[in-house]
């Protein structure tokens, strides 16, 4: 069926960085472990260290899973929008090219949600 535009859309989105103070979206899946059904969503200073984002966002985040206490963040994983990511700790978020609405997957070796059921 063909698609017959009715002209320019002109919408403003309102969840571009200028809206949010200062600080930037960034979402956060944690791969296997879906009792979390969704990334989560921060509003994060981009001068944020990436050690401060995993001590003060990230672990208290997930603390919640039975595990959590289980995670070994020396041997986790991570996916950056879809692709290999390794970053650097004290490098704030813009300087490991984390984004405003970027997407990171945690993928924990090992680790496969409640009793392995990726809850």
């Amino acid at each position: 069926m063909p698609v017959t535009a009715i002209g320019a859309y002109s919408a403003q989105p309102l969840d571009s960085q200028q809206h949010f103070n200062g600080a930037q979206l960034v979402y956060l899946g944690w791969d296997r472990h879906l009792m979390f059904c969704a990334p989560f969503t921060f509003p994060l200073p981009p001068d944020m260290a990436f050690a401060d984002f995993l001590e003060q966002v990230v672990k208290p985040a997930i603390a919640p899973h039975p595990d959590a206490r289980q995670v070994n963040f020396a041997e986790a994983r991570w996916r950056l929008d879809g692709q290999p990511f390794t970053p650097e700790l004290q490098l704030n978020l813009i300087a490991n090219g984390i984004a405003h609405k970027s997407l990171l997957n945690l993928v924990t070796p090992g680790l496969n949600g409640l009793a392995g059921s990726s809850n």
